[in-house]
């Protein structure tokens, strides 16, 4: 049982030291997000409570905007579902990894889930083929902590920056979206499959802009990319 608990103590901080490359970008996003909040009105009590309860970057910004624009409670909480859509995608290309945990850890390890650290854990299980707990939860809880620190310090000094996009705080989520995929990419064999499933990526969104409300063009574009992916893989 001791030695037990000491792997998954050594695990737990090896999670946390996997997190570390998403920390900076973390801080950026997390900060801009905590900028924005707090330039629509809400005090860092709501930003604390919106960090730890929603904990969705872009669902944070999409709810901020919509909530200084004065769009219903039931719209907002429309789009945010839709917009988080994503993460039943992520959840279940991990499920399989987990399998051996109970139900109420991987409850804790799917609520903890965002884009980065399914990015982490995907470009690891790659390569182990195993799930563990400790490891799971040093990544999460990283970066979990990390984005609620991150909002609370945007909301302290966003009081004094009136228009955060003037400083470029409005592209940090995109950005870093933009590294994670460089990164993976990077480790990746293949790199003219995976480019031409970007460019598929990018083509679509912009052809679906046109067709679909704004979020559901991305996710749909996704969707399809991937789908267009599967069969490149297959017929390669």
């Amino acid at each position: 049982m001791k030695e037990n608990a000491a792997a998954q103590e050594r695990l737990f901080w090896l999670g946390v030291k996997d997190c570390l490359p998403t920390v900076l970008g973390y801080l950026s996003i997390g900060f801009a997000a905590g900028v924005v909040e707090r330039t629509a009105g809400l005090t860092i009590a709501e930003i604390a409570l919106m960090s730890v309860v929603l904990y969705a970057g872009s669902a944070q910004f999409i709810a901020v905007g919509m909530f200084a624009a004065g769009a219903p409670i039931t719209s907002i909480i429309a789009t945010i579902f839709i917009a988080n859509l994503r993460y039943l995608l992520l959840s279940a290309a991990l499920a399989p990894y987990f399998r051996h945990l109970p139900a109420w850890k991987n409850t804790i390890h799917g609520f903890l889930l965002t884009d980065e650290t399914f990015a982490v854990a995907a470009n690891r299980l790659s390569r182990t083929g195993y799930a563990d707990n400790g490891w799971m939860l040093g990544l999460n809880i990283t970066a979990y902590l990390n984005w609620l620190l991150a909002n609370i310090a945007g909301g302290i000094f966003g009081q004094w920056i009136g228009q955060p996009e003037a400083f470029g705080l409005d592209y940090a989520l995109p950005a870093m979206f933009i590294g994670l995929l460089v990164l993976q990419m990077a480790d990746r064999p293949g790199r003219r499959h995976d480019l031409a499933v970007l460019m598929c990526a990018l083509l679509l969104t912009v052809g679906l802009h046109t067709v679909l409300p704004s979020g559901i063009d991305v996710i749909a574009a996704t969707m399809l990319a991937a789908a267009i992916g599967m069969v490149i893989e297959k017929w390669k």
